[in-house]
């Protein structure tokens, strides 16, 4: 076990020992955890690891060519349901 002392800034320094075994360098991001009276360090996600799949829709990712159809599709229903006749407004039938 090492043991190490905090700065005025509230740093303190990793030994160089677990940073060469992690493979910690300057500038890295570090996840800080408290666990009761334990201070957890884990080495940090990276940008691309954390935003993945946050954009991800509900179903599986579909082609080109699927997306282009069920556009299509979603388009025809569109137009056939306002080609539908409507009822007249309450206004006009009252003539």
């Amino acid at each position: 076990m090492h043991s190490t002392i905090i700065s005025r800034k509230g740093q303190v320094t990793i030994p160089a020992e677990y940073r060469e075994t992690l493979g910690l360098s300057q500038g890295d991001r570090m996840e800080v955890v408290l666990e009761g009276n334990i201070i957890r360090l884990a080495r940090g996600k990276s940008v691309t690891a954390r935003t993945a799949g946050i954009l991800a829709g509900p179903g599986p990712v579909l082609s080109a060519k699927a997306l282009r159809e069920a556009a299509e599709k979603a388009i025809a229903e569109e137009v056939q349901e306002r080609s539908r006749p409507r009822p007249r407004a309450a206004k006009e039938r009252r003539r």
